[in-house]
């Protein structure tokens, strides 16, 4: 790389200390964490949404975690030596006057080391803000051509390049830092962003030079999934590559990783596991509850993104476990590979539009045709809640071709709702329920959507109509992300409605019956023990009565249960599928009945490094076994969650339409293509 690459480089990464800087203010702002400091170190002002919030939030808790246990335990006792933290790629970061305003810096001291740019503004701010240099105390500036930019007793902030070690040590031992007393080295996403030997001789001429030692780091891993190759794209579109990444892709590699430079002791976890072991349940009620959320896949994605490390040298801090196991988090790694299905895109963009979209319905019209509804994608060149149906036609038994229809007439139209379900009712008839506009708006009413054909049966000239169904304003049904299944009772039919979400209730453990006939809401009897409540599960018909599997629960924790409403003669038994091994915790996936076998297609899980294939579970016996997908043959990443999928039973087919999400500050992806899962194998296994 050359000088002038280098010099782009660095101004890039520096950009990531902006954008940074704005999220922690707005996460101040908006009462996530304490910190009256952070608008005082950046210009301006943004207003972050709720998934930016809660990274930034998480982050910031595992931060603080690990500087609190390193002050408890080297400044607890009398006459010890003042401890210090070295914080590495500071930016515009507040940590200094947060401890000093909590009287944790007492016998303790702060270094930062940034770019000399990055460095130089920050001084220039402190020494400009009369609430900041309240809590420094007096304090010099260095000469222009020097590293030093500010220094007070208890503070030092120098403008460095990490890559130039041999400066960067003598710079700091003439600014006072004894390698000798025990010292927090913090780096909040610095190391990814060096090139992996410049980032590998910091690690070792850390473990060098501090024999009495703390290294805390927070970065990105798991670069191979489709999550994590989005997160890869977004940053080397932004000239900022994350380096290193495939060398050290998960927390064993990046133990591993520190301990053969010289740390004697190591621990690390994602931030999934941080946040449910070391936040208590009170704390995460009341983060949870500070602004309407419903965007839980990108947040457990994000979360199992990025992990937080504590590497130790010396006897004093080796003896400390920063960050020690826990059983309250345990892993649940699915059952090896029984098979593969294997996967193949039939759509593209020469065969019409695609169903570009998450959060959306889909169903069989009929054998040919499949109607999908609702839902955020692409429309007309922007990103917006999706006022469009798309059919996609079967031809010639083979070839799968896209359409866009609206609504027609001068009745009711699509309303924009997504996280709703649709059933179908006949061939031209399809029944909406529920569904969301925001996350603090239900859509209100039942719809009932009519298509009429042309004359040679074809969906080119489709025209919809969209009628309201029931009274003018019945909020009986305001959730989303529920489940709504055909059942049987008396011979009549019914769809059974379970759980979801709703502005007032997180998860809802209720369920209703509508009779299909009068389209009026009705009492059965339910008996056994109700399950908890739940949304995003899956949800299918079998032999008269629904399978519900998975699902978020109340704690927004993936849930493992698979439930049978089991036809009685008195109505309806709740029964739980004893399942072995147990399945890997889930949600947003999809579910099929196929020959006498549940499959559970993709979804999110947390409690597993890997990724979620197709689960099958044989009804019978309550064996379990997965399948990977095998995505060889199909434009990488294809992310399953907020997708739907229609089973084709004579071709033993499943089809994947949509699907993506909003993911953290890296951009809203959408998979591109109608994916076809090939799942013959199950039927010549069995």
């Amino acid at each position: 790389m050359g000088p002038r690459s280098r010099e782009r480089r660095a101004g890039a990464v520096q950009s990531t200390n902006d954008s940074s800087a704005l999220s922690k203010s707005s996460l101040a702002a908006r009462g996530y964490v304490h910190d009256a400091f952070a608008a005082f170190l950046v210009p301006g002002t943004a207003r972050r949404a709720p998934l930016i919030h809660r990274g930034y939030y998480v982050r910031a808790r595992a931060v603080r975690h690990c500087v609190r246990a390193f002050l408890e335990r080297t400044c607890a006792a009398p006459g010890a030596p003042r401890a210090q933290i070295l914080s590495l790629g500071a930016g515009s970061d507040s940590l200094y006057f947060r401890l000093k305003t909590a009287r944790l810096l007492v016998g303790a001291a702060v270094w930062e080391v940034d770019f000399p740019d990055v460095a130089r503004r920050k001084a220039e701010r402190i020494r400009d803000t009369p609430e900041l240099c309240a809590l420094t105390g007096p304090f010099h500036s260095g000469d222009p051509a020097s590293a030093l930019c500010f220094e007070s007793l208890d503070y030092c902030i120098l403008g460095l390049d990490l890559r130039q070690l041999q400066r960067l040590d003598q710079a700091l031992a003439a600014a006072g830092l004894d390698a000798a007393a025990p010292t927090l080295l913090l780096a909040e996403a610095v190391l990814t962003y060096l090139e992996p030997d410049n980032a590998a001789a910091l690690i070792a001429w850390a473990a060098q030079r501090f024999p009495n030692a703390l290294f805390v780091i927070y970065e990105q891993m798991r670069p191979h999934d489709a999550f994590g190759q989005f997160m890869l794209q977004h940053f080397r579109q932004l000239n900022s590559p994350l380096y290193g990444l495939d060398r050290f892709p998960d927390v064993e590699a990046q133990q591993h990783r520190f301990l053969q430079a010289g740390w004697t002791a190591c621990n690390a976890m994602d931030m999934n596991e941080f946040y449910r072991c070391f936040l208590p349940a009170e704390e995460r009620r009341r983060m949870e509850s500070l602004e309407p959320f419903d965007e839980f896949e990108e947040w457990h994605l994000k979360c199992a993104h990025y992990f937080i490390l504590a590497a130790s040298r010396g006897d004093t801090l080796s003896q400390t476990l920063v960050l020690p196991p826990s059983e309250a988090f345990p892993r649940v790694d699915p059952a090896s590979a029984s098979g593969v299905f294997p996967a193949m895109v039939v759509t593209s963009d020469s065969q019409g539009p695609d169903v570009k979209r998450y959060g959306h319905t889909s169903v069989l019209l009929s054998p040919g045709i499949i109607l999908s509804a609702g839902g955020f994608g692409e429309q007309e060149g922007r990103h917006c809640r999706v006022s469009k149906f798309h059919l996609l036609s079967r031809y010639y038994d083979f070839e799968w071709i896209g359409n866009q229809v609206c609504s027609w007439g001068t009745g009711a139209q699509w309303d924009g709702r997504l996280y709703h379900t649709t059933t179908r009712l006949s061939d031209t008839q399809v029944l909406v329920l529920g569904g969301r506009l925001s996350p603090v708006t239900p859509a209100v009413g039942i719809l009932q959507l009519c298509f009429c054909k042309n004359e040679d049966n074809s969906s080119e000239d489709l025209s919809v109509t969209v009628t309201k169904v029931g009274p003018e304003e019945d909020s009986t049904l305001s959730c989303w992300r529920h489940s709504t299944t055909e059942v049987s009772f008396e011979n009549q039919k019914y769809l059974f409605v379970y759980g979801g979400r709703s502005v007032v209730e997180p998860v809802l453990s209720d369920w209703r019956f509508l009779h299909v006939g009068t389209m009026a809401w009705v009492r059965i009897p339910v008996e056994g023990e109700a399950p908890e409540g739940r949304h995003s599960h899956s949800a299918c018909s079998w032999q008269g009565g629904a399978l519900i599997a998975g699902g978020l629960g109340a704690s927004e924790e993936p849930l493992s249960s698979v439930l049978f409403l089991k036809p009685i003669s008195c109505g309806f038994l709740w029964e739980s599928i004893v399942v072995q091994p147990p399945i890997t915790p889930r949600y947003s996936h999809t579910a099929h009945v196929l020959n006498g076998k549940l499959l559970l297609v993709g979804g999110v899980w947390i409690h597993s490094s890997s990724v979620p294939g197709v689960t099958v579970i044989d009804l019978t016996t309550g064996l379990s076994s997965e399948y990977h997908i095998d995505t060889t043959c199909v434009p990488w990443p294809l992310m399953l969650h907020n997708h739907t999928s229609i089973l084709l039973p004579e071709e033993q087919q499943l089809l994947l339409l949509g699907g993506g999400g909003n993911c953290f500050s890296f951009g809203t992806y959408f998979n591109p293509h109608t994916v076809m899962l090939d799942v013959s194998s199950l039927s010549a296994r069995h």
